[in-house]
């Protein structure tokens, strides 16, 4: 499994490339794009890597209520977690 900070660092990367490429043209409205969508696409990654860490947590037991494998027990914990409150 790839680290968070890898994953993270790689999308930096490609939006630092791009951002890079639009103030070359002097594209203010692109760069202001890109600047945006960095940092929802960093958002929304960020919320999958938890996700990615609480099933992995699950699996080896590290949640404090036991082995937790099946596939609705997961679901369940997700749907907890996201819950609105």
């Amino acid at each position: 499994m790839r680290d968070r900070k890898r994953i993270l660092g790689n999308l930096e990367e490609l939006y630092r490339e791009a951002f890079g490429r639009a103030e070359g043209k002097g594209d203010d409205e692109h760069m202001a794009r890109l600047d945006f969508e960095f940092q929802r696409d960093q958002l929304l990654l960020e919320i999958g890597l938890d996700l990615r860490e609480l099933l992995a947590a699950m699996e080896s037991g590290k949640d404090g209520e036991g082995k937790t494998t099946s596939l609705l027990e997961k679901a369940q914990a997700i749907r907890k977690l996201t819950r609105l409150r």
